[in-house]
Parts: structure tokens; C-alpha cells; sequence
């Protein structure tokens, strides 16, 4: 399953792609902080990272977006500019029927470290671990984005496997030639994970 993790900013925004296997091996695809600089209108500067993203998920074709969920700040700016690209990315998603989660930054903490209060250091460090990356993905951005990918991945794969599905029935959009082989091997697994899954219950 490739995922798209972004970490919405409208001055950096951080933007990962990952292949995630059935068994949570995770490989490392792209990585990149879009940038807008301060002193363009919003409108302009919305544009920008809206160009950066169309053109990323055109060329990685993702199966899912994750994004940081948006949540209240002291700073009332940023809110605003973390929300605005929000919306232009799940806008991006939709018009490509790719599903959408949101996570917040505790959860994908967790997901990734084990601890939901665990700091950006830390996450980065296991950022590169799973991806097996030489070093931490820089700036944060970079590897919040990687993790939000990963993150997306692990805890809500059936999300994504149901996506798959609809794509299968040819419900949502498709890829050219049917299913890509990554996507049939998630398939594969999840149907397998449900047949082990029921014969342990029958033994019980």
C-alpha cells in the first residue's frame, strides 16, 4: 500500500511517501518540505503548495492520504495556515477518490515509538529505523510527514484494504490495467488475516 503522510504548513509543509507491505515493512519512496514564502499573498501562496502536491501525488499515483489533524494553538496564524492546506490537500484527494484519514499528533507518536508524548527527536530516530534511512529525514517536517504515512498504514489498514476492495468492484478510481500488485498482495493478506482469524475462533 504507497500512502501520502503530509504535515500541513503554509510555510513548510512536509510530504512523505512509503510503500507499507501486509507485514509492516515499510520502504521510503519520497520525502520533500514544500515552501511558500512569507511575504506572498495567501492566495499565492496556497497555490504553491497546492502545485507541489498535484504534482507529487501524480507522479507517486498514492492509495491513501494521511494528514495531522488540525487542533487548536495558542498562535491563531498558524491554525489558520495548517487548516488552509488542509483543505487544499483532502481537496487534491477527493478529486482522485483517494481516502483520506486524519491523526493526530499523539497517535502517530504512539503508532511509531510506542509513546504518545514522545518528542520530534524521537520520532525521527524511528522514523529512519523503519525505513532503515541512514539518517533522520531533515527538516521535522520531513519525517512528521514520513511518520504520518507510516502511521497511517499501520493503524488503519483496514481503511485502506477497503479502498482496495472498492477499487477491485470498480467502485472509486481505479488504477490503468486493474489492481497494481501491491494492492492485490494487501488483499491477499487481509483475506488471509480473516480465514486465520475465523479458524482460531472455531477452535475456541
Amino acid at each position: 500500500m504507497r500512502v501520502l503522510g503530509i504535515d500541513p504548513g503554509l510555510t513548510r509543509c512536509g510530504v512523505g511517501v512509503v510503500d507499507v507491505a501486509p507485514d509492516r515493512s515499510a520502504v521510503l519512496v519520497d520525502v520533500v518540505v514544500l515552501r511558500s514564502p512569507a511575504d506572498l499573498a495567501t492566495p499565492g501562496r496556497l497555490a504553491r503548495i497546492s502545485d507541489g502536491l498535484e504534482a507529487i501525488v501524480e507522479e507517486h499515483r498514492p492509495h491513501a492520504v494521511a494528514l495531522e489533524r488540525v487542533f487548536a494553538r495558542s498562535d491563531v496564524s498558524t491554525i489558520m495556515g495548517t487548516a488552509q492546506i488542509s483543505g487544499v490537500a483532502m481537496l487534491i484527494a477527493e478529486r482522485r477518490a483517494l481516502p483520506v484519514a486524519l491523526h493526530t499528533p499523539s497517535e502517530v507518536k504512539a503508532a511509531i515509538t510506542g509513546y504518545g508524548r514522545a518528542d520530534k527527536k524521537q520520532v525521527g530516530a524511528m522514523v529512519a529505523r523503519i525505513l532503515g534511512l541512514d539518517a533522520v529525514p531533515k527538516p521535522a517536517d520531513a519525517a512528521d510527514a514520513l511518520a504520518l504515512a507510516i502511521c497511517h498504514a499501520w493503524r488503519t489498514g483496514g481503511v485502506a484494504g477497503a479502498a482496495v476492495a472498492d477499487a477491485a468492484a470498480g467502485r472509486g478510481a481505479a488504477p490503468a490495467g486493474g489492481l497494481t500488485p501491491a494492492q492485490r498482495a494487501w488483499l491477499a493478506a487481509e483475506r488471509a488475516a480473516s480465514v486465520s482469524g475465523a479458524a482460531r475462533r472455531l477452535k475456541e
